[in-house]
């Protein structure tokens, strides 16, 4: 595999940022491991980080390079700061730079990589899983499945909860999401959003979920799947014992990647 970090500008947020990038090599003499490189163009799937994290922390705290030398596969993790994946209500555009503006900037500098969404995959943990699903649900086709670990899926319990435990920090979310009344039912509440997308009858992204049963996020995630359950939304979802930790990220991506690729 071959590992680049790539610094670059974004028209859409106004500045540079960064991303790391894994892309298929094959090999035969590394020692343990070996690399492959699937025929024509390769799938990808974008990575996206937590609320602590930056673009170097999915290489640092798991094995995604390993897990992905003999799939074929091309990895884009970029930076996102704590933009929570959305068109913060301070002017920084992160939804559209992922989900419309980074695809795009993917293809043109690495041509390898498919331009079919069923060759695309959205994943994140926590903040990530958040923006992987809402990436998938918006409707911009440019990715045809998202997968959430420990992801904040009911984003308005999410916000009320921070909310609440921590006063002091009421400018921080109201200047990403604004005031607690405008997010329930907007763009920015994936039950919202895949309600939206079920009435529009176009085709729905493949939708996977895991959160541990000790994660603080697992009521969130479990009133999530239901209420998908009642749009008539097919989900993948799944529990086991675990926590809000990398040790259990770690193994569930492998899960993931078996979930996405098995299609």
């Amino acid at each position: 595999m071959a590992l680049l970090q790539v610094d670059f500008f974004s028209e859409v947020l106004g500045m540079c940022t960064k991303m790391s990038v894994i892309l298929p090599q094959r090999t035969s003499r590394q020692i343990g491991m070996t690399g492959a490189v699937k025929d024509g163009k390769y799938p990808a799937v974008f990575l996206l980080h937590g609320m602590t994290d930056d673009h170097t922390t999915w290489c640092r705290r798991t094995s995604i390079e390993r897990y992905v030398s003999e799939l074929g596969v091309a990895v884009i993790m970029p930076e996102v700061q704590l933009g929570w994946y959305t068109d913060t209500k301070y002017g920084m555009r992160y939804q559209t730079f992922i989900s419309r503006e980074l695809p795009g900037i993917c293809r043109e500098f690495f041509p390898n990589i498919s331009d079919r969404k069923e060759d695309i995959l959205a994943a994140g943990v926590s903040m990530g899983g958040y923006g992987a699903w809402k990436a998938a649900l918006e409707g911009n086709e440019n990715f045809g499945a998202a997968a959430a670990l420990s992801g904040a899926l009911d984003i308005a319990a999410s916000l009320e909860r921070h909310r609440k435990e921590n006063p002091r920090e009421q400018e921080f979310w109201n200047g990403i999401f604004g005031s607690r009344e405008s997010v329930k039912g907007s763009s920015n509440d994936l039950w919202e959003l895949a309600g939206r997308r079920k009435a529009s009858g176009s085709p729905m992204p493949r939708l996977y979920a895991w959160c541990g049963r000790q994660d603080f996020l697992y009521e969130d995630n479990l009133h999530t799947w239901a209420h998908m359950r009642d749009l008539g939304i097919e989900v993948t979802a799944r529990e086991s014992e675990g926590n809000h930790t990398w040790d259990c990220w770690d193994m569930q991506i492998q899960d993931v990647l078996q979930w996405w690729l098995d299609r």
